[in-house]
């Protein structure tokens, strides 16, 4: 049996408002990619690249494939875009695990881009939308934060502490990422500021929604048994699980349950063998507040309604039982759409080789990212170690 991929380096931009295009952005994250592997390596060995992107606001017309293996420096070799709407990069990912587990190449290069925040609002509210139903909650006038606050607003009715949990989630969040160089927001809220901000869609107001962001990041992912030529703690990818749903939410028999986050679950722990009590910290896909505690639930780490009671006990914070998301989530890291998934792996690889700093999570080993396509139409959950 062949041993599973591994990531052997990871790099990351600032997310934000940046004023680089899309080469310089990837540029930026590759070379911090490369930097980062500790007996170095050469571009020379990339056999295979994947770009995972939206192409938010139309840039990527032309061909996305050759900007990337242009701005790595890695012309002449093949190059696969995979757009999966916001789990792009988490599809991104899989494809290039599963191209070196069968021997298809030996190392590859995995970058996740988007370019949103030089659209105009007009156009930013159509490239989102595109990720939901467009012949029926589009034509409704339901936007993607609208299909969300509607989400929201069944769950707060049958939880009735639901609302506290959302400001709790977005407390949280918004401290892990004031220690992150990395996030778009780098300050701390609080309950009664997260509460009291504008609504967007009720009952989620601003603090509860992600922010728009520019950025890239990336991995180089090694064969399982050429990774020990490059570093001496490889992050193995030990599971992969990829599920889609219907694309309106009016069609799923819950409104409060991802059916493709459950599948892709069970998909990803049954490879591995592992259970949900083998994961030691998640990086979990909070576009909106209510999404952190949907992603608990159909994760397997809380029964249905109890992601509230979780959440406010605090055993999802930083150093507590189950950490999620320490490097600030979507919330407050910021979300490009195709550089998400890509992101949640780039914090798994630091966390499990103790190089995230003053938000390291102590004594972490496992790891899950999970990432989401629109209003879960499609998911991945990915499982990494540090043997």
């Amino acid at each position: 049996m062949r041993e599973p991929a591994a990531i052997i380096g990871a790099g990351h931009t600032r997310f934000g408002a940046r004023t680089e295009g899309p080469r310089s952005l990837i540029a930026e994250a590759v070379r911090e990619a490369f930097a980062s592997v500790d007996r170095g390596i050469e571009r020379s060995v990339i056999e295979e690249g994947f770009l995972a992107t939206l192409g938010f606001g139309g840039w990527q017309i032309g061909n996305a494939s050759a900007v990337l293996a242009e701005a790595a420096g890695l012309v002449g070799v093949p190059v696969t875009r995979v757009e999966n709407a916001c789990a792009s990069g988490g599809y991104a990912i899989r494809s290039a695990a599963r191209a070196v587990e069968d021997g298809r190449s030996g190392v590859v290069l995995v970058v996740g881009l988007e370019k949103m925040t030089d659209s105009p609002n007009p156009r930013r509210r159509y490239w989102l939308g595109v990720s939901g139903d467009t012949e029926w909650e589009r034509s409704a006038g339901l936007t993607f934060a609208g299909v969300y606050g509607l989400i929201a607003s069944r769950y707060c009715a049958d939880h009735p502490k639901g609302r506290d949990a959302l400001s709790a989630v977005a407390v949280k969040n918004h401290a892990n990422g004031a220690l992150n160089p990395k996030a778009h927001f780098q300050k701390t809220v609080r309950p009664a500021e997260v509460e009291g901000s504008p609504k967007i869609a009720d009952p989620l107001g601003l603090y509860d929604c992600c922010p728009v962001s520019d950025g890239a990041a990336a991995l180089l992912i090694a064969r399982g048994d050429l990774a020990s030529r490059f570093t001496d703690t490889p992050v193995r990818i030990r599971g992969l699980g990829a599920a889609s749903d219907t694309l309106a939410v009016q069609d799923r028999p819950v409104l409060t349950e991802f059916g493709a986050t459950q599948r892709a679950a069970r998909a990803a722990l049954g490879h591995a063998g592992w259970t949900a009590s083998s994961v030691q910290m998640l990086e979990v896909h909070d576009c909106f507040t209510i999404a952190e505690l949907l992603a608990l639930e159909d994760l397997g780490f809380a029964a249905p309604g109890e992601a509230v009671d979780l959440t406010l006990s605090g055993a999802t914070a930083r150093t507590a039982r189950l950490p999620v998301n320490p490097d600030g989530g979507l919330k407050a890291k910021g979300h490009p759409i195709g550089a998400t998934g890509v992101s949640q792996a780039y914090e798994i690889f630091h966390q499990l080789r103790a190089s995230a700093g003053p938000r390291q999570v102590p004594g972490v080993e496992r790891g899950l990212s999970h990432n989401v396509g629109g209003s879960g139409a499609s998911a991945t959950v990915t499982l990494f170690e540090r043997r």
